[in-house]
């Protein structure tokens, strides 16, 4: 697929369709969905009374906060990486 082709692909997040419009791959689009629909059962499954606007807010805080320790992680990973080849 050519970098400026989109493709559009139609997802269920929490019971609710959303069209993806993109340049990812569709099964690249489905699989982030899954995550974030998964996110969201396992959060409003601790959480039943949250309305659908909160469940959606502390899906991205929780998933920014796995992003950002990854991201810390990756940057220790390479730094060892990279005194180990000083």
């Amino acid at each position: 697929m050519a970098q400026n082709d989109k493709t559009r692909v139609t997802v269920d997040i929490h019971n609710k369709p959303y069209t993806v419009i993109g340049t990812e791959s569709p099964h690249h689009v489905r699989l982030v969905a899954s995550l974030v629909d998964q996110k969201m059962r396992e959060i409003q499954e601790a959480n039943p009374k949250l309305d659908t606007t909160k469940l959606a807010v502390l899906t991205a805080v929780n998933t920014m906060n796995d992003y950002l320790k990854l991201k810390e992680e990756y940057a220790s990973l390479l730094g060892s990486k990279k005194e180990k080849e000083d």
